[in-house]
């Protein structure tokens, strides 16, 4: 059948709509499966880690890998504290830095009331003391179980060297004999000829 020009124009204006209208809704489709679409989820890098040393009155000392941000009170529940550990006389709020050492004091025995004479638990010969850390004239300390005060009683050992011993002491373990003191820095035979009078490992 032969078409005129006006029926074939408008059969040309209503595929051209046809094809526009497909158009249109395959655009729609692409927009919406765009929002549609999941967004990809980058995976965050995890937090730098530091390792710390713990050590001292802890049932598990040793090196411990922690987040970075980490606090000393993180380090010493991983290590887990002892009954006699002294958790006062740290910082737990403490920021840690990589590399650091935290040692845990043993807690002091109290002094008993009205400044009574105590036994102290830090003597061989259980010399008495007149408070807890300190030990009477004659008495020997016990360097395998003294903290840092009772220690600062020898002849010669400072804060800085009380500090040294109780740290060889919690990484090499009790000390087998007074000598042993050599291998702790700061310590020479001069210093150790003059210790062996007044402490003992027993």
């Amino acid at each position: 059948m032969h078409l005129g020009r006006r029926e074939q124009a408008l059969l040309l204006l209503f595929a051209l709509a046809v094809v526009f209208g497909l158009g249109v809704k395959y655009a729609l489709n692409r927009q919406v499966a765009a929002v549609e679409e999941p967004a990809v989820t980058v995976e965050e890098n995890p937090p730098p880690e530091i390792c710390v040393h713990v050590a001292g009155a802890v049932y598990r000392p040793g090196v411990y890998r922690l987040s970075q941000g980490s606090r000393v009170l993180d380090a010493v529940q991983e290590a887990g504290a002892r009954p006699d550990a002294d958790l006062d006389a740290l910082n737990l709020a403490q920021l840690l830095e990589d590399g650091q050492k935290v040692l845990v004091p043993v807690r002091m025995p109290p002094v008993e009331p009205g400044g009574a004479v105590t036994e102290n638990p830090f003597a061989c010969t259980g010399g008495l003391g007149t408070a807890a850390g300190t030990v009477s004239r004659g008495s020997k300390i016990n360097i395998n179980r003294a903290d840092a005060r009772a220690l600062e009683e020898l002849p010669g050992i400072g804060p800085a060297l009380a500090r040294r011993i109780i740290e060889y002491r919690a990484a090499n373990g009790a000390f087998s004999s007074v000598d042993e003191l050599i291998n702790v820095a700061g310590i020479g035979e001069k210093k150790l000829a003059q210790l062996r009078d007044h402490a003992c490992v027993r």
